[in-house]
């Protein structure tokens, strides 16, 4: 069995190269790897916006350069250079790009204002959220589109009453894309911004840490914070006290 693995992944890698080295491939050409000094920037005198904006600039000139070869090259009937153009434009849209923007990591919000645009954009993406999900399937993009009214919502009326809220749906939604740390981070923020709040935040958080980062010290604080402080289902509260037992089983015995 070992063997069949080992020589599949040979053939893959071998039409991997085979296809990188093609003719016209341009591979006499590749730029060679950055080995000079690096730019001199005080990481202490930059905010991280500010390095995150540079890098966004920085992108979209990148991939504007690679534009104009494109049309360039294309107008001179290079056909060659075109294809290297396009293959470099091709493998930049397959990169990963992040926003490294976190609503979510301003902790010192208290959620105290009726603000009515706050309520508009609230029931707007919860909308939008409801649509994009079925009985069977979600759709990603929709649910994306949701979270994003919820942070514009956090971020653009930072007082509202619906800040709350918002942290609550949007942590169901980094859930959905196991994105579970920046989800705890947002049911932290539920409680941490509105202390009277009816969500049962802290259980939710809870249970991430517990299931699916295996925190357990921090988890089993807030299962216990949640069963005195939360009014939650019953079967959350069954659920919560099951894991607070499960895991001080033998506390007992070695005191």
């Amino acid at each position: 069995m070992a063997r069949t693995i080992l020589t599949a992944v040979l053939i893959v890698l071998l039409n991997v190269l085979v296809g990188c080295t093609g003719i016209d491939s341009g591979r006499s050409q590749l730029a060679p790897p950055h080995v000079g000094p690096a730019p001199v920037i005080s990481v202490t005198d930059t905010s991280e916006s500010d390095l995150i904006e540079q890098m966004a600039l920085n992108r979209q000139a990148y991939r504007q350069g690679l534009e104009l070869l494109v049309k360039f090259y294309t107008k001179m009937g290079n056909d060659m250079k075109l294809q290297w153009a396009k293959k470099e434009l091709t493998g930049l849209d397959s990169i990963p790009q992040y926003t490294y923007h976190v609503v979510g990591e301003v902790a010192n919000l208290k959620a105290v204002t009726s603000i009515s645009e706050a309520d508009a954009l609230y029931d707007e993406a919860l909308q939008i959220e409801q649509k994009a999900s079925t009985l069977f399937i979600k759709d990603d993009q929709m649910l994306r589109l949701a979270l994003n009214k919820y942070l514009q919502l956090i971020e653009k009326h930072s007082s509202s009453d619906k800040i709350d809220d918002a942290a609550y749906r949007a942590a169901g939604i980094y859930e959905h894309f196991k994105d579970y740390t920046l989800a705890v981070l947002y049911y932290k923020r539920v409680y941490q911004w509105d202390r009277y709040t009816v969500l049962p935040a802290k259980y939710k958080a809870a249970k991430v840490l517990d299931k699916q980062l295996n925190q357990r010290t921090e988890a089993l604080e807030l299962y216990r914070q949640a069963v005195v402080d939360e009014a939650m289902p019953q079967t959350y509260r069954d659920f919560a006290q099951l894991r607070i037992n499960e895991l001080t089983k033998g506390e007992e015995g070695t005191q």
